[in-house]
């Protein structure tokens, strides 16, 4: 690992627990600028938005059953469905359903879905805390930024030894963001980051057979972070080096600890918002595909094509991108399920090719067993790609043979949704409205968007959470 000598906020040597716990205990609400105020509110809508979507999909089902039997119900909000849970089993259910559609946002650095992780631990440690709106959302700056930051720091390499980020790194922000809302201090502080270090999991087999796994690693992240931050503020012991040490988070956690950079935790922490990097998702699948959907659709308008007129069509791709939506690629050309299609460059290609769309629809049975999607994928396939822009940009081009003799290709050098190349406020707002009232009508949608986009003046979370209960 790179040098993890770090300086603190007050310019003093210390540890990455020791730098980011100063963040907390220095952070200001009134100092947060206004354009990071209303970003933060639009990730919370639109996982809220998504977190309704993923209702009438199999798996949320089946997790809250699971939830309610071994824990039993609780007053805690569940988004979508007439149910409240306890504290943990809320977040748990509502991470899942916030990351199930793989529709929510990403930090593009960091390779890290933070709001899944940030929004739960927000409502479930806002709501037990009685914090008002102010501190809440102050609580998913600091959970969202700490993630982001801690993420982009390992420069890719979590992917690399198997790991998940969204789950290892989201254990941490959560832990913080839960221990502003519980009122942690000095040493608390540390010892919650210590102790999460033990907590944080999430392995990325979930690739080899579209297992649902994935769907619930920001979910136990929220768990656990919370739980990690109410037993330090019970007095139990961490360790104080879970990041930089030698069983640490870089050391233990990356193929090669030595790709870390530990000064981007630091560097601007508590001026600069690394949070603003994170990315909106236009379409429901991984963020690396989201290139390809684009860079097809623009190659079938451009030129007019149809499943018909295609021989062969390619994703250039960087390498480490390549190992999660292209490989193994007999299974990527033939989805057993969503979720396996989600992570398939040759899905996304093909179903945008035959539908001129990638939406929820895309992930039905009906798609997902159309022959002419299937025919497509199986003439589609990847190259890698050396002037990928990832992981700055998730970028991407396609290039497609056609069966009279054309070579065509378009490239997305920026992935929309990115901060360089942004959906507009009304854009997320609509991705609100069309995911929530899936589930809910118009105006309990309309009682939600409200409660978010003036979370600050509320004296309390209740109105949010009776907002998201299905009535």
């Amino acid at each position: 690992m790179n040098d993890t000598t770090a300086v603190s906020i007050s310019g003093t040597k210390s540890t990455l627990s020791e730098c980011l716990a100063e963040f907390v205990e220095q952070f200001d609400f009134n100092q947060v600028p206004v354009e990071v105020l209303t970003r933060a509110k639009l990730n919370i809508l639109d996982a809220l938005g998504i977190g309704f979507a993923s209702v009438g999909f199999d798996f949320a089902g089946r997790l809250a059953s699971a939830l309610e039997e071994i824990g039993g119900r609780g007053d805690y909000p569940i988004i979508g469905m007439d149910l409240r849970l306890t504290q943990r089993d809320s977040a748990h259910l509502n991470g899942t359903l916030i990351h199930g559609l793989d529709y929510d946002d990403t930090h593009s650095g960091a390779v890290v879905h933070t709001s899944a992780s940030a929004v739960p631990t927000m409502l479930a440690a806002g709501l037990a805390t009685g914090a008002d709106g102010r501190r809440a959302l102050g609580a998913f700056l600091i959970a969202s930024e700490a993630a982001s930051r801690i993420g982009a720091a390992a420069n890719g390499g979590f992917h690399q030894r198997g790991f998940h980020p969204t789950g290892v790194v989201g254990a941490f922000g959560s832990a913080i963001g839960a221990s502003y809302l519980y009122g942690l201090k000095g040493d608390q502080l540390l010892d919650a980051q210590g102790i999460v270090l033990s907590q944080a999991s999430a392995s990325l087999e979930f690739l080899e057979d579209g297992a649902w796994t994935k769907r619930n690693h920001p979910a136990w992240a929220s768990a656990c972070g919370q739980t990690a931050a109410m037993m330090a503020k019970h007095g139990y012991f961490g360790p104080r080096k879970p990041y930089e040490g030698r069983y640490g988070l870089f050391n233990l956690y990356m193929q090669d600890p030595m790709m870390a950079d530990p000064s981007v935790i630091t560097n601007g922490l508590g001026r600069e918002w690394a949070m603003m990097g994170i990315a909106f998702k236009p379409y429901p699948a991984c963020h690396f595909n989201h290139a390809f959907a684009d860079a097809t659709l623009a190659l079938k308008k451009k030129h007019n094509l149809t499943p018909a007129d295609i021989k062969s069509m390619t994703a250039r791709i960087h390498k480490d991108q390549s190992n999660v939506v292209c490989e193994p690629e007999a299974n990527k050309m033939k989805p057993q399920n969503a979720y396996d299609a989600q992570f398939s460059v040759h899905y996304i290609m093909s179903s945008s090719m035959t539908r001129g769309q990638f939406t929820l629809d895309e992930l039905e049975d009906e798609a997902l067993q159309d022959p002419t999607i299937l025919d497509l994928c199986s003439k589609s396939g990847y190259e890698i790609d050396p002037d990928s822009a990832y992981p700055t940009y998730y970028s991407g081009e396609v290039v497609i043979e056609t069966n009279d003799g054309r070579r065509l290709a378009h490239r997305e050098a920026i992935n929309r949704g990115s901060a360089d190349n942004p959906l507009s406020s009304s854009d997320i707002e609509d991705k609100f409205f069309a995911n929530a009232v899936r589930v809910v009508d118009r105006l309990q949608a309309q009682r939600v968007l409200d409660a978010v986009m003036c979370l600050e003046a509320h004296e309390n979370l209740n109105n949010l959470a009776d907002a998201l209960v299905k009535s």
